[in-house]
């Protein structure tokens, strides 16, 4: 028995039963499932955040979250704060940087319609979010969205593990300034998502000129896979 599968057992043991229900592990790859299941075995926080409804179709929606530089660059053109840039990775990868201290990898773990599964790995630099100290984390994200009467709505569900044990000692004293901010932070990214998707339904070709003279080749190429097919 090779030891990542030995790994896997253990973790199939000693996890708590009720979050097999909320985090799908075994319909992950082994390497995702043993990352996922560190964290959501023993997490320094969780919280959960439902974002307000956005007059925008969940296609639309899709297709942002598929186009992630694409994405980014309509949430610049938006002047939402901070000016995010995205980079993709093998295997489904995802850097999310804002060259200024906020930085995190993000790995869709999982999907099915309505539910991504994010694995993500951050650093906040000291004093980027009023942080006292530069705090590095692991996430379990799971991102649940539909389309209902009143528009596009979406709601969040996360573990976070803080990246080190001596970290965690450190930070006990502010762990619920972290978790608030975090919060905070994942809504008003989500939120700001949906309310670019209602922008571009709107009018997305006042996008592209924008998106041209920044010159990003490849989010040039994706608002054309997106809006211009």
């Amino acid at each position: 028995m090779n030891a990542a599968y030995l790994r896997w057992m253990l973790l199939f043991l000693f996890l708590p039963q009720a979050l097999w229900g909320q985090v799908p592990l075994e319909k992950m790859s082994l390497a995702n499932r043993l990352i996922a299941g560190e964290i959501v075995r023993r997490p320094d926080f969780t919280f959960q955040t439902t974002t307000q409804p956005a007059h925008v179709r969940l296609v639309t929606m899709e297709k942002l979250f598929d186009h992630p530089r694409l994405a980014a660059a309509m949430w610049r053109e938006c002047q939402f704060v901070p000016k995010l840039y995205a980079f993709a990775l093998p295997a489904r990868g995802l850097i999310v940087d804002d060259a200024n201290g906020l930085r995190g990898t993000m790995t869709l773990a999982y999907r099915e319609p309505g539910v991504r599964v994010y694995l993500i790995e951050g650093r906040v630099e000291r004093g980027r979010m009023g942080n006292p100290f530069p705090v590095g984390a692991k996430m379990v994200v799971i991102y649940k969205y539909s389309e209902g009467p009143k528009g596009f709505q979406s709601h969040l569900q996360t573990w976070t593990t803080l990246d080190s044990a001596l970290l965690g000692a450190l930070t006990r004293p502010f762990r619920k300034f972290i978790q608030r901010r975090q919060e905070q932070f994942m809504g008003y990214i989500m939120g700001n998502m949906a309310k670019g998707g209602e922008f571009a339904e709107s009018s997305f070709d006042d996008f592209l000129g924008p998106i041209e003279r920044e010159g990003d080749p490849v989010a040039v190429r994706q608002f054309h896979e997106t809006f211009k097919k």
